[in-house]
Formats: C-alpha cells, structure tokens, sequence
C-alpha cells in the first residue's frame, strides 16, 4: 500500500517520463490532477537540471515527453485507479496480510517495468544525441544527489541515521492515515527500527547503477551507435537495473529489506483506528476519483 523505498538513478527516473502520475500512486501526492497536468514541464525540467538541454534538443524532447504522457493518460491511468480501489478493499476488509502487501508491491513493480520499456525509443533518441560535456554535466548531478543522500541519511550516529530513516517513513505514513497518537508513534518507531539499517549498501547500488549509465552513454558517443543499437543497449541496461533484486551478490539482501519493509507497513495498519483507516480510505477515493477524471482528460 506504500512505495518500498529504492534509490532512483536516470534509466530508473526515466520511467519519470511517465511516472509523475505512479509517484502519486506509490510514494503519495496530494494534488495529482494539478502535478499530472504539469507533469510534462516537470519532467523536462528535472532532464534539464541532468543534461542541460541545448536548443537542438529541446523541442523535440519536449514532444517526445508530450507523447508519452497521452500514451499514458490514455492507456495507464484508470488501470491504477483499479490497483488502488483494490488497496481499498484489502484495508475496507480489515485484515490486510503481508501475501497482499506484496503482492501489491510485485503490480506496482509490473507497472513501473511497462513504463520503463514503453520509453525505450526515446531514451535512445535522448542518449544518441547526449554530449561529452553532457555527460560531465550528469556526473556532476549525481555527485550533488550523492553528496544529499549522505547527509540526509548517512550523516551523525547509527540512531540519527535511524531518526531520519523513521521521519521520512512517518510522512508517508501520515499522508496516508492522518496524524498517529503518541502511543502509536512509539508502536512505529520500535517497528521502524526493528528494520536492517543498510545505507552504506544502498550508497554503493546507487553509484553502481550510475555509473552504469555513465559507460552506456559514453559507449553510444564513442561508438556512433545507432538507434536500434543504442534501444538494444539501453534494454539491457534496464533489465539489469530491474533484475538487480536477484542478483546473487545482493538478493539476500534485497529479500530482507523488501520483507522487512512490507512488515512494517502492516505493523502500522494493523494499529491504526477505525477513523485513520477511513482517512486512507477517502484519501484513496479521491486518488481514484483523480485518476478516472484525468483519464477521461478533465
């Protein structure tokens, strides 16, 4: 019923290009139908501030963004409003487990998988027309973000860096239930740090990951590949991102944060009232009112 929290990297915020809409859906946003319908803006914005696009290439990176949000307004957007009204039912019915929890999880997973591969012709047509010093500029940025990571979740002692890990979870949870008792604050906590504490690992997937792209997007320069190279390559790139959760060297661990995190979550729908599990409910509903709305382009 809520976003497992993995750390995003380009390929991955990719899907971005179609995703301000799932970002309501998985992580939580209070105003979709106004960030869905300047969702084309933001996400040129955010490929600006990786890339920062030259006058060659922003006209046509901003029809391409177009396109891929009537494809997905079109043919996505009532499809979450059934996986959400099906989070209704689970909590409506009161016993939600944690086969459910994850199993919603494995469709939030499905569905972010479609939107990655549906932009692969983009993708490539932006990666082939990337430069060096674009490249440079997107090394810069992911050193910046790496740089927020660490202060924000990595910085002081092992119980600030639980803090942190408990307040972010805290405003999800909060956008979903409304405000929690200070009982139930302590309920959450022991819970919230009952979980493996792994940002050294999370740090080290994520530079992975981004450098990764880094030598895909340097072999597409150097190589000249062309369109249906650089689509084959950026595939594998993706797979290997999507994947990465059976890797050998790392499934033990993403097995253990993803049940971990999935118990937590049902720790706190499992304390929560009568009157929060209604808040979520009509939270939901007017998600899915928005999603219908924005479907049916109102």
């Amino acid at each position: 019923m809520k976003k497992f929290n993995t750390p995003q990297t380009l390929f991955q915020r990719a899907r971005m290009m179609l995703l301000v809409a799932m970002m309501v859906l998985i992580a939580g946003c209070s105003a979709i139908r106004l960030t869905y319908n300047h969702g084309d803006t933001l996400l040129y914005w955010w490929l600006n501030a990786y890339l920062d696009l030259d006058s060659d290439q922003t006209d046509w990176v901003k029809k391409d963004i177009d396109n891929l949000f009537q494809w997905h307004r079109s043919t996505q957007l009532r499809d979450y409003a059934g996986l959400l009204a099906k989070m209704q039912r689970q909590l409506a019915d009161g016993n939600v487990t944690q086969d459910e929890l994850l199993s919603d999880y494995r469709d939030i997973k499905t569905r972010t998988e479609l939107l990655a591969f549906k932009a692969l012709p983009q993708l490539a047509d932006l990666a082939m027309s990337i430069k060096p010093d674009q490249i440079e500029q997107m090394e810069k940025k992911f050193a910046k973000n790496n740089d927020k990571f660490r202060r924000d979740f990595m910085s002081g002692s092992v119980e600030d860096q639980k803090n942190a890990r408990y307040k972010k979870a805290m405003e999800q949870l909060n956008l979903w239930f409304g405000s929690f008792s200070r009982e139930q604050e302590a309920q959450l906590r022991k819970a919230s740090d009952a979980r493996p504490l792994d940002n050294d690992v999370w740090m080290q997937e994520r530079v992975l990951r981004q450098k990764k792209i880094i030598a895909l997007l340097q072999r597409i320069h150097q190589q000249k590949m062309n369109k249906e190279q650089t689509m084959s390559a950026i595939h594998d790139l993706l797979r290997d991102f999507f994947d990465r959760m059976e890797a050998p060297d790392r499934k033990a661990f993403f097995d253990a944060y993803v049940d971990s995190t999935s118990k937590f979550i049902l720790s706190a729908i499992r304390i929560t009232t009568p009157d929060q599990k209604a808040h979520a409910q009509q939270r939901m509903q007017g998600w899915i009112n928005d999603f219908n709305a924005l479907a049916a382009n109102k």
